[in-house]
């Protein structure tokens, strides 16, 4: 079954398309069909907008204006791609042949291809894998990203602990202009803000940014499209770039990195092998004071340095940078409540939309500043985030006029509405409201325990809340089991006969309330 493009794709396609790139060589890149490029470049050019204008629209505009059409690239196609993964590692076993690998296939497939289109299909993808050969690097055009794998470390200066952390290295492989920084883990958060650093330290953003597959970046790798996490895609296109993760099993796609972390090794590690550092701060500082040096360092077979090469051809091929600096996006989903709105689970605290969605679904997108609600990819609301617990964050316009009330929370709004019930009741609306670390929690419970009138009657609900406070369990749940079981109803019946019989003990009229019972 087809998948529907990501609409970020759509900007990608577009991007790719502003930098010369031919349609056949766009689906190489992203790994989608080059007939799906070609059907979406004709939809672009048929609608009213310019591909500038395309580029600056929002991701929900353009998934209104081109929703409708879907790759075609078959799950057929796929599962012969993925097979083809295991007829290469038998390549070099004594006896292989082709024909034995297509039977296999035959037989585990529902609608094989035939022998002829199973060796076209072999021969087109691995026929220019075969060797090995130097790449050569288009300036401007790639950011290679990875992880070193051994770590550095400072003590903490509180404790003594020595806190081991990650090495971050980015190289322009035209130039192989290079850039270090440690940082605490090799979490999305972290790769990240690393990459921003890395492209503030270039002045500029590369075409596209090449990882190797880190689970930071990538969320399914694949030797044929890897999935790319949101977080991470939604940082390339604030940055108007692609993330290309490195094919598995090429070890070739990934050799300049690694060359360069081995640098990094000599060139800084090494050196650095027996100073203390005793802030991840100050170990940086030393990171970019030995960068500089290494930089500047002559190639051995060129009459220039990596800063001289950058500056000279690289920088003017890259991209000017974006006005603003990205946030980190992450993302929940919710759904709307009854009372319209959303439980945003980080900060255990609540956001309105409009009373219409009420029912429906929602992604909620944040950052450190900003919580923004999504559905079916069209913004609904957007709040500045309050990291209070909790808290009720309301925009007044979302609320329907029964739910406008809402606003006006607060506890003497709830013994007020508690009033007329009964002292008791009150006295519970107080009790629950001092027994939560915030208000708003106990709000619902007040909401729930006051609506049990409309049950059970003013009178009763005053009476089981009078129970409840007698054996110190003032709670919604305490109440109204209570009244599910008449407890109410049988202490005012003992009342009653404790009146009638002067005033003699319950116990002593067990035969009379079991006759009630």
């Amino acid at each position: 079954m087809a998948n529907k493009l990501d609409p970020m794709d759509l900007k990608q396609i577009i991007t790719l398309h502003l930098d010369g790139y031919s349609n056949r060589k766009i689906g190489s890149t992203l790994g989608i069909s080059r007939n799906t490029v070609n059907t979406y470049m004709q939809l672009f050019e048929g609608s009213k907008y310019s591909l500038e204008q395309l580029l600056t629209l929002d991701i929900e505009q353009l998934s209104e204006l081109f929703s409708s059409f879907t790759t075609v690239d078959t799950q057929r196609h796929n599962s012969l791609m993925l097979y083809f993964e295991t007829v290469n590692k038998a390549r070099n076993h004594p006896g292989f042949t082709f024909l034995y690998h297509y039977a296999q296939y035959a037989q585990t497939v529902a609608n094989p291809y035939s022998y002829t289109q199973f060796m076209e299909h072999y021969n087109r993808k691995y026929k220019e894998e075969k060797g090995s050969m130097k790449l050569e690097h288009e300036p401007g055009k790639e950011m290679y990203i990875d992880f070193a794998g051994k770590k550095l470390s400072y003590i903490d200066q509180n404790t003594g602990e020595i806190i081991s952390v990650e090495v971050f290295v980015a190289i322009l492989p035209n130039s192989q202009y290079t850039y270090v920084q440690a940082c605490p883990s090799q979490k999305k958060e972290d790769l990240i803000i690393c990459c921003t650093n890395a492209l503030n330290f270039y002045g500029g953003v590369p075409l596209a940014i090449v990882s190797d597959n880190l689970k930071s970046a990538v969320s399914r790798a694949s030797k044929y499209e890897s999935q790319i996490n949101r977080s991470f895609k939604d940082f390339a296109s604030h940055y108007n770039c692609i993330v290309n993760p490195t094919r598995i099993y090429a070890p070739q796609d990934k050799a300049l990195v690694e060359n360069a972390v081995h640098l990094v090794y000599q060139r800084i590690y090494y050196p650095i092998r027996e100073m203390t550092f005793f802030s991840l701060e100050e170990l940086n500082a030393e990171l970019r004071r030995m960068l500089i040096t290494y930089n500047q360092l002559l190639f051995q077979r060129k009459e220039a340095s990596r800063v001289e090469l950058f500056q000279s051809v690289e920088r003017q091929y890259l991209k000017a940078l974006p006005c603003t600096t990205y946030q980190i996006k992450d993302y929940k989903r919710a759904k709307v409540q009854k009372i319209g709105y959303v439980y945003f689970s980080p900060d255990k605290s609540y956001y309105s939309v409009p009373y219409r969605y009420i029912g429906h679904h929602t992604m909620i997108h944040y950052t450190n500043t900003s919580v923004e609600i999504y559905y079916n990819h069209l913004r609904i609301a957007i709040h500045k985030r309050n990291p209070k617990k909790g808290n009720y964050n309301t925009i007044k316009e979302h609320l329907s006029s029964t739910h406008q009330s809402y606003t006006s929370w607060s506890p003497e709004y709830f013994k007020n509405q508690a009033a007329p019930h009964g002292v008791h009741l009150v006295k519970c609306v107080e009790k629950i409201l001092c027994n939560v670390d915030y208000p708003e929690i106990g709000y619902k419970r007040v909401i729930g325990l006051i609506q049990l009138h409309k049950s059970y009657g003013s009178q009763r609900l005053d009476k089981a809340c009078e129970i409840a406070l007698n054996a110190n369990v003032a709670t919604y749940t305490h109440i109204k089991n209570i009244l599910r079981h008449n407890m109410d109803l049988k202490e005012a019946m003992f009342q009653e006969l404790d009146a009638n019989t002067n005033h003699i003990p319950v116990h002593q009229n067990i035969r009379g309330a079991s006759a009630y019972q």
